[in-house]
């Protein structure tokens, strides 16, 4: 519009200059072109027009016209798609509808896009005014894109419309062009000719690209190597870099994530929006770069880096390029540049003629760091060659080698003839493959070019890619990083423009030397051999390929590379630079250190180190120092105490810090330089110029030197321009930087004289950022610009950039193409600001314009910090960085060898941890071959606690865990020959539990903050304070009961009978033997699937009045006499079952006892016979053989007599004398008395985990509810046969195998659990044979069964319910194994159900015939701790807890969830305990009168139905409602499911919070890979939280410490107290593999816990210091029984801080500190006989008063070891009443403990004096398959409950362990306490206890009463 109108163009081109000049603000400028243009277009079109003046919208269409945006597009490029045009940048957008171009403005921010040659970015597009010389970067745009940029005033870019570069498609130039635009390398003929795509381009430029790859490498047929970005890696994209290790998540905004910053509200708006510092405006090079050789030739004419090679052979031929020094300063090769070039042309020919290879197809350059001019050689050649060149730094590492060859798809490797034999060496040495597809060429056996005709040279047609340089990120991860040939040109350009305004050493004339000529450059101090550059940085990668390769070929200097440990040498470097006349001299800090400080050591010996050739540093220009940290305290010493000394007075202007960025492509960003131009960025450069002018009038007073004439402001100016070319100081405020605010406290002199002031920091500046570069700062964790004098990260954006990873796309996008936001006044929504940028990931700030890096983004430590204000909380984090931590620990802490540290984020906040490498922490031999060193704990405890208090006195840091390890073993990265500590790498190993960390240390009372409380923390969940809190937030939900269904009457359906008319099950059985005689009854299945001779009805009855006589007759029973019924999986068995039925007899089923495990067996049985008063043992032939057996008779005896127990006489059953008549002619009928409730007929005996028994008494009208809800329930009938297997003597194995098939009239076969051990498919071929229908199981079984692949070629399309039973939360693993492994075998996935069972019902919820699968919710952990039961979103909650459910109710059943102290129903939303009412139910312990047992028995709701008597399960739950379809219509149906949490004895409470343990332990065993599966067990003890580990190996356990404290406060919100390991072996088990988790607990309570290492976490004591369990025998053994002094007191029990404690056997402690243990020292524990309890009680009464009742306060159990388990029954006043728990053989009573008392006569009866002991096996991991199955039969149920006393030494674990036992998971009942301080035989002799280790002055301690106090009481 404007050109169509003069007047308009003139008035707009005045106003734009107005702007240029400075004479208007931006803003004014706005007001006035929009005045203007109202007057002469009409308001729609002015809008139109104004509407580009805003800065880029996240809407907008993204600009991709940058350099860097090409190569993203080139690393994106689709291997078999179309190549990405030039137009749209490389990103695809090849449909756009006309051409578009960016163009650079002369703010420097790409504000717009031009289409079509209209403005839209806010300024007309005037003609260029050239009021300055063409500058070198607008000679090298002009050069290189065919298009001039013209300059508006005093900036180093225009805006013109230059149109089109001739041979492209039309894209301009702005920063880093072109980096990967040429399509050369991913050449497509399907695309190839369509470079326009929506353009139309004149004919000569299609022609142009058509052809633009004909050359000698078969470009025009190239069809092999279509991509660029080597698509293997993007199958499996790496995402560490950008992702948590690199920024932190979370927050405001992700920086990786391509979205802005969340929008503000109009209420959220700040009153005034915030100030921006806004990018650094480029500054330019003043002047045109020309050959230092010839000043006639620009090197703007080169176009790449080989033309400049070229141009060096011929100019320069004899001048020497390189030459390469060995670590004795040696000249070991030299090259000139003639044969440089001549070399590298050789190479090229080679290439192009022999490889077959295309341009842009990559090389690898596998070269050593000595082999200097072979690799330049050989990246030269590649270069001229037109093809990649992949320089390798590592050619050792054989991994990095593959990969990078294989990444790459280089299928060439340049090398040497040493590096190839060497590599061949190692391949066959490692017995390693050769990398395939690699032709491998030795470079030095080349020789030289020879050209035909003089001047005859193969045109150079490159891609624009030059090389590819990986190096690995901070995190390990190697990538790539691509250089192009312009990349490379501008850098080198930007180099030499600051190398040629290096101020002369000193004056040799009067010429002033500030004066430049026509050309620009200096006339005075002009070199014209080039430069002597001295480098000993890697020449393969970073700063040390772009000065010691590229730099030397693009100015013709010469170039001295010397081993880096050369410079160890006093006097060597400084003798180099002189002999070689050095001119730049290029190094870092650790060698620039070492070589300063051994010259203050020892002077002379650099000044003496060759006679007659003293330093002379006269000739040193700059001194570059590789580094992103400036050390400005070094400086001084570098500058005026070494090279100053060496005769260059300019010894601080040398100094020349260089900001580089290794981690992309090395590339120089900032560095001192005497170019100019800082007025043109856009900030104040001086901080002066703020200053008042009070404050600067005073200052010119103090000077105390005035000129009447000015001169004194003249001087001050001079100073001050001065000051910007010298290397800046700063002192910033410590505690402001804590905050990202920068506080400027002194400057230059002044903050060198004020450096070591408390608080303060010193920084020291790189200077300004190079020529054409763009600087912003922007906060990493929004993305939004900063503010002045803010810490931010460093965001760049240059020509001399890299533009991307390679084959890392997404990378590339959120690194190298970043885009920072900004707020604009009046819009809430943060705008975008143009140009894209690289984010280097350093932190830094901007201070008079210069660059000061304070470190990396990984190197800064955050932590939250908490307060109130005013009655509001706050919180905000603090910020640390690394690098000053570690100069505090280094100066303050002796014997400190390295250190590191940084932050894990852990429970939601962020935890620092400080590495410690020292001496102290070595463990090596102090002489060769000697014994390993011990570690001083002590000492090593003092140093962290040093550590601790340092920087919490320096920094106000709370340090979370200190970690010390011996030198060098951190994880290191290498970086110019040098290997420094990488923190990100230690984060890593750290996170895996793999640092090599000999010692740890915590402090979480200072550093953990973020711990949760429950609503009633000394109460705990289920107190009415906490439950009415629920109550209030689920006031609209239901209550949780379900319904039930009674079934008054069971039909047979036989017969059409109703089966509940018979009283008990031997009359059904006489019924069932008078209708169906002849039918078959039992059978039974041997090891080989065949079937035994069957059993009909008749015969069956026979055989039960052939045994029930001869009972009567040999054994003379009488009824209510008890017989211990011991038999194997047989019809015996179950012939005595009935028999006993028959007689009245009370038959205790008792599986066969173990001869491997007698230890545990023996005592097991002994204590039945004596509490049962058992009259004989009736077994058969297999079990009298075995109890017949030598070994088991005299142990048996050995026992019997200690305890004095008489041994019933054993009776064979197997062939009794046979009987004609059956048990009705013989008189054997059921008496009238014997059917009423309360008679005992069966008592069922379960044996926990831990060998503790519970006995379960049944009568007649138990037995037939219970086989009445079988049938009903699983839809049982007598078509069906019935299966009996494992656990036959209780439970559903019982009823199985014994009652089922007589309830149902149907045949029942048999499969021994010990013939399944050996031969699992028998079961399932048995269940195929006869198309059993229902059939029970335990996931044990199943999983031995799926481990020997058995049941796969059986067809279990019949079966449709295998009920698997669990007491417990079922396992979430076993429904989808079982489901996937007899999928195969036809079995429905419907007819897998998991059963809920329980010792006193053994179906209390089934999913039999519910036809869905199983119900899984994910339950919110926080919610359930605190007793809510919330489902969550698992992809939002990854801590989410999966629970499956466990079923409906069965027939006749009702359950109702209850809170289980105030007795209420719970609401829905909410668990509570489990309490069922069912006929199926037993009604109580065998022979317990104990009040405690009926109250369990007789459990009643307060809101409920009174009359409605409950059995509480001490099981947590809860029910859920929920629809699924069911087949066949598909209908929904609604259905309500119980889920189980677990038993209320699994819990602890900590804080008012419950927690399982289970789900800690299940969290700790997945978290590392050295701890054992169900290795794992949790509990409290003595006020702490104890975490026992079972480990593989012993090696750096210390490093395993903080990975499981991590897991458990991240997952768990606990604070573990202590964490302590024992050896793979030494972790108690049951025969089936379970937990033993009573005799876990008693052996650590006791001290006899076999750890082989334990480490304190929590010291309750200690403010903010931790100490370390370290429990040491000091005290002399003083008797004879092995008990300590009594002298020992309380504080001298052994716990002392340390961190690690060898495993000293039994006698290692286990107790944390000596207050645990006084608490303790209580009367000694009494174990009573109290009638009408079945166990002995243990109560705390004490001797002096032995009827004192008083029960003991239940806090003080919550205080010791957890909370009460079974509270409030009935009477919710009285505060015993709502903290005792049922009382049977495992559960404990409230009544205080006497002396110990054991028992060992037999004159008591099972109801007076009944009790049950249980005993510890030396040997109890040992068994085998088959023994392991047999235990089903005893019943070994999966419990979590009091610890069994520790009475033997634990032993290894026996390697005959079988296989299916070691895959258990484990579940539990009870916690029960009464048997700790039971005795055993092997160890008691005649009495006991368990007795405390550390002997005190006031006697005899007996440690039952602790574990009572410690163990979580069940049911």
């Amino acid at each position: 519009m404007a050109e169509k109108n003069p007047e308009l163009q003139a008035r707009l081109q005045e106003l734009d200059f107005e702007l240029n000049e400075g004479e208007i603000t931006r803003k004014g400028y706005e007001k006035r072109r929009t005045l203007i243009l109202s007057q002469y277009m009409s308001p729609a079109q002015a809008g139109q027009v104004q509407s580009s003046l805003r800065i880029h919208q996240p809407d907008d269409t993204p600009s991709y016209g940058t350099s860097r945006n090409a190569s993203l597009g080139s690393n994106t490029a689709d291997p078999y798609g179309d190549v990405y045009s030039l137009q749209d940048g490389g990103r695809g957008h090849s449909n756009s509808p006309s051409h578009k171009r960016h163009v650079r403005l002369p703010s420097g921010d790409r504000l717009g896009v031009v289409n079509g040659g209209s403005a839209h970015n806010g300024r007309p597009m005037t003609p260029p005014t050239m009021d300055t010389p063409p500058s070198q970067v607008a000679r090298f745009q002009e050069q290189q894109l065919g298009m001039r940029t013209p300059v508006y005033g005093q900036s180093s870019y225009g805006h013109a419309d230059p149109g089109p570069r001739p041979g492209s498609a039309g894209s301009s130039y702005d920063s880093r062009m072109g980096t990967m635009t040429n399509s050369d390398y991913a050449f497509n003929p399907d695309s190839h000719s369509n470079l326009g795509l929506g353009q139309q381009q004149p004919a000569e430029h299609a022609s142009q690209e058509d052809h633009s790859r004909l050359s000698t490498m078969l470009d025009s047929q190239q069809v092999y190597f279509s991509d660029f970005a080597g698509q293997q890696m993007q199958e499996q994209p790496r995402e560490s870099y950008g992702g948590p290790h690199r920024y932190s998540l979370g927050e405001a905004f992700s920086p990786t994530a391509g979205i802005p910053p969340p929008l503000l509200g109009p209420n959220d708006l700040p009153p005034a929006f915030p100030v921006h510092q806004l990018p650094l405006e480029p500054r330019d090079v003043p002047f045109a770069v020309y050959d230092p050789h010839n000043s006639n030739v620009p090197m703007s004419k080169f176009d790449n880096i080989g033309a400049v090679l070229r141009h060096r052979g011929k100019t320069n031929p004899r001048q020497a390029a390189y030459w390469v020094l060995d670590q004795k300063g040696k000249e070991t090769a030299s090259i000139t540049w003639e044969k440089l070039a001549s070399r590298a042309e050789k190479v090229a020919q080679v290439i192009r003629d022999k490889s077959n290879l295309y341009r842009g197809d990559r090389v690898a350059l596998v070269y050593r760091d000595t082999e200097v001019i072979d690799f330049a050689v050989a990246i030269m050649g590649c270069f001229i060659a037109g093809v990649v060149a992949v320089p390798i730094n590592n050619v050792d590492d054989y991994q990095k080698l593959s990969l990078l060859l294989t990444t790459t798809q280089a299928h060439l490797a340049l090398t040497t003839d040493n590096n190839l034999k060497a590599f061949h060496r190692d391949i066959n040495t490692q017995r390693l493959k050769w990398p395939t597809g690699v032709e491998w060429w030795k470079t030095n056996e080349f020789g030289s070019y020879h050209p035909k005709r003089k001047d005859e040279a193969a045109a150079l047609q490159v891609p624009d890619l030059a090389y590819i340089e990986f190096s690995r990120a901070p995190t390990g991860d190697l990538r790539g990083v691509v250089l192009s040939h312009r990349t490379i040109m501008h850098q080198m350009a930007c180099i030499s423009a600051i190398v040629s305004t290096i101020p002369p050493v000193e004056q040799t004339d009067t010429f002033n030397p500030h004066l430049r000529g026509n050309n620009g450059l200096y006339l005075a101090g002009q070199s014209k051999n080039g430069e002597i550059i001295m480098s000993y940085l890697d020449p393969r990668e970073g700063a040390g390929l772009i000065l010691g390769v590229l730099f030397g070929v693009y100015g013709g200097h010469t170039t001295v590379w010397l081993e880096s440990k050369t410079v160890d040498t006093p006097g060597l470097y400084a003798h180099l630079i002189t002999k070689y006349k050095t001119t730049i001299m290029v190094g870092d800090y650790p060698g620039l250190k070492r070589t300063a400080y051994n010259y203050q050591q020892d002077p002379m010996a650099t000044r003496n180190f060759k006679k007659g050739m003293e330093p002379n540093f006269g000739n040193v220009k700059i001194c570059l120092i590789d580094t992103i940290t400036v050390d400005s305290e070094f400086h001084e010493i570098l500058g005026d105490r070494w090279l100053r000394p060496m005769r260059n007075p300019r010894g601080r202007d040398l100094v020349a810090p260089m900001l580089c960025l290794p981690e992309h492509g090395g590339m120089i960003i900032a560095v001192r330089d005497w170019l100019g131009g800082e007025e043109r960025m856009g900030c104040p450069l001086s901080l002066d110029d703020e200053a008042s002018p009070t404050e600067d009038k005073k200052n010119d007073v103090a000077n105390g030197y005035q000129s009447l004439i000015g001169g004194g402001g003249g001087a001050r100016k001079e100073a001050v321009k001065k000051s910007r070319t010298e290397l800046s100081e700063v002192l910033l405020d410590k505690e402001a930087l804590k905050t990202n605010e920068v506080v400027v406290l002194a400057m230059g002199e002044e903050a060198r004289k004020r450096a070591n002031e408390a608080g303060t920091v010193r920084a020291g500046a790189f200077g300004y950022p190079i020529p054409d570069a763009t600087l912003a700062l922007v906060d990493p964790e929004t993305n939004l610009l900063c503010s002045p004098f803010t810490v931010g990260e460093i965001w760049v954006d240059s020509p001399s950039l890299s533009g991307g990873f390679w084959a890392l796309p997404k990378h590339t996008e959120s690194i190298f193409h970043a885009r920072p936001y900004r707020f604009v006044e009046g819009n809430p929504t943060p705008v975008l600001v143009e140009p894209e940028f690289l984010r280097t990931g350093l932190l830094g700030c901007i201070i008079e314009g210069k660059v000061y890096v304070l470190g990396l983004y990984e190197d800064r430590i955050r932590q939250r910090v908490e307060w109130v204000e005013h009655g509001v909380q706050e919180l905000e984090h603090r910020y640390f960085f690394v690098q000053h931590l570690v100069v505090s620990i280094m100066k303050a802490v002796p014997k400190i060898y390295d250190c590191s540290a940084f932050d894990s984020n852990v429970n939601g906040e962020y935890l620092p941890i400080i590495l410690i490498e020292s001496q102290a922490a070595s463990t090596a031999p102090t002489t060769t071959g000697g014994p390993p060193r011990q570690l001083d704990i002590p000492f090593l405890d003092m140093l962290s606690e040093r550590v601790m208090e340092v920087l919490y006195q320096d920094h106000h840091l709370r340090v979370y865990c200190v970690m010390m390890t011996a030198p060098n073993t951190l994880p290191r990265v290498v970086k110019n020959g040098r290997r420094d500590i990488g923190n990100m790498l230690c984060r890593k190993e750290f996170d895996n539990g793999s640092l090599p960390c000999v010692h740890v240390k915590f402090g979480v009372e200072r550093a953990v903050q973020n711990l949760p409380l429950g609503d009633d923390p000394a109460g705990g969940i289920w107190s009415p304070v906490a439950s009415q809190v629920r109550q209030d937030l689920l006031i609209m939900q239901d209550k949780q009961y379900s319904g039930v269904d009674h079934r008054e009457v069971v039909i047979d359906d036989r017969t059409s009978t109703p089966l509940n008319q018979f009283s008990n099950i031997h009359d059904l059985l006489q019924w069932r033997v008078s209708r169906q005689a002849e039918e078959l009854s039992y059978c039974s299945v041997d090891q080989r699937g065949r079937e035994g001779k069957g059993v009909n009805w008749k015969k069956f009855d026979l055989k039960v009045a052939a045994v029930a006589m001869y009972l009567k007759n040999k054994v003379k029973v009488h009824p209510n006499d008890h017989l211990l019924l011991m038999y194997t999986h047989s019809e015996d068995f179950v012939y005595a079952v009935h028999a006993c039925i028959c007689l009245g007899v009370v038959a205790v089923p008792m599986a066969p006892i173990d001869v491997n495990r007698l230890n545990e067996d023996a005592p097991a049985l002994l204590h039945v016979i004596a509490d049962f008063r058992i009259k004989a043992i009736i077994v058969n032939a297999d079990v009298d053989q075995v109890l017949k057996q030598k070994a088991v008779s005299q142990h048996l005896k050995q026992s019997a007599l200690i305890l004095k127990v008489n041994l019933p006489n054993s009776y064979n059953t197997t062939k009794p004398t046979k009987q004609s008549h059956g048990c009705r002619e013989l008189g054997l009928t059921i008496r009238p008395a014997w059917i009423q409730p309360g008679y005992p007929v069966i008592i069922w005996t379960y044996w926990t985990s831990d060998q503790r028994r519970i006995a379960v008494q049944l009568g007649h009208n138990t037995i037939m509810a219970l086989c009445k809800v079988q049938k009903e329930t699983c839809q049982m009938t007598s078509t069906r046969p019935v299966l009996g297997c494992v656990r036959s003597t209780m439970g559903l194995g019982f009823l199985h195998t014994c009652m089922m098939g007589i309830f149902l009239a149907a045949p029942t076969y048999l499969v021994s659990p010990v013939d399944f051990a050996g031969n699992p498919n028998i079961l399932f071929q048995t269940l195929s044979r006869y198309k059993i229908k229902d059939t029970y199981a335990t996931s044990q079984m199943l999983d031995h069964a799926i481990a020997n692949g058995a049941g796969k070629g059986s067809s279990l399309h019949e079966l449709k319910n295998l009920m698997i039973a669990t007491d417990t939360r079922p396992r979430i693993d076993v429904y989808p194994k079982v489901r996937l492994h007899f999928a195969q075998a036809g079995l429905d996935r419907t007819a897998i159900n998991t059963i809920y069972s329980h010792v006193l019902n053994p179906m209390i919820a089934s999913r039999s015939y519910m036809c869905i699968e199983p119900i899984e919710l994910f339950l919110d952990a926080a919610a359930l701790r605190r007793g809510l039961v919330v489902t969550v979103d698992p992809d939002t909650e990854p801590t989410a807890l999966l629970v499956q459910d466990s079923g409906m109710v069965p027939v006749s059943t009702q359950i109702s969830i209850v809170n289980p102290e105030t007795n209420r129903l719970c609401l829905v939303g909410e668990y509570g305990e489990i309490w069922v009412q069912s006929e199926a139910t037993a009604h109580s312990f065998y022979g317990s009168r104990d009040a405690f047992d009926a109250e369990r028995f007789n459990g009643r709701t307060v809101d409920g139905d009174p009359n409605v008597r409950y059995m509480r399960t001490g099981d947590l739950g809860f029910l859920h409602n929920v629809s699924r379809p069911i087949e066949p219509g598909g209908q929904l149906v609604e259905m309500q499911v119980l889920f189980v949490l677990g038993g209320i004895g699994e819990t602890f409470e900590v804080c008012g919070l419950q927690h399982f343990a289970g789900d800690v332990e299940a969290s700790v065993e997945k978290c590392h890979r050295n701890v054992m599966p169900g290795g794992c067990a949790v509990f409290q003890a003595g006020g702490l939280l104890v975490l026992i580990a079972e480990v593989r190996t012993r090696a750096f356990l210390a490093s395993i410490v903080p990975v499981i404290v991590d897991v458990v406060l991240n997952e768990h919100q606990l604070v573990l107290d202590i964490v302590a390991f024992v050896q793979n072996g030494d972790f108690p088990r049951s025969r089936l593999g379970e937990k033993q988790r009573g005799k876990i607990l008693a052996s650590w309570v006791s001290r006899k816990m076999r750890t082989v290492a334990q480490f304190a976490v929590r010291d309750p004591e200690a403010e903010g210091s931790v100490g370390t369990v370290v429990p040491e025998d000091r005290d002399p053994i003083a008797t004879a029984g092995g008990r300590r002094s009594s002298a020992q007191s309380g504080a001298a029990m052994g716990y002392h801080t340390g961190s690690l404690r060898k495993g000293t056997g039994t006698a290692g402690s286990s107790l944390r500190h000596s207050e645990s243990v006084s608490a303790l020292r209580e009367p000694p524990l009494t174990v009573e006989k109290n009638s009408g309890s079945n166990v002995p009680l243990l109560s705390l009464r004490t001797s002096s008063s032995p009827n004192r009742e008083d029960t003991y306060d239940a806090t003080l159990s919550a205080s010791l070891g957890g909370p009460f388990i079974m509270p409030a029954f009935d009477e919710p006043n009285k505060v015993e009443d709502n903290r005792r728990l049922s009382r049977n053989d495992d559960t404990p009573t409230n009544e205080r403990p006497q002396p110990m008392q054991l028992n060992t006569t037999l004159d008591y009866s099972p109801v007076e004096n009944p009790h049950g002991y249980f005993y510890s096996s030396p040997n109890t991991n040992s068994h085998s398959p088959a023994e392991s199955y047999a235990a089903e039969e005893r019943g070994d149920s999966l419990s979590y409950h009091a610890p069994p006393p520790p009475f033997s030494v634990p032993r290894e674990r026996d390697p005959r362990q079988g296989e299916p036992s070691s895959q258990q998971q484990p579940t539990y009942l009870a916690y029960n306490a009464q048997m700790a301080n039971e005795p055993s035989f092997g160890a008691l002799g005649g009495g006991g206890g368990l007795r405390v280790a550390n002997r005190g002055s006031e006697g005899s301690v007996d440690w039952g009463e602790s574990a009572l106090r410690h163990m979580k009481l069940g049911r």
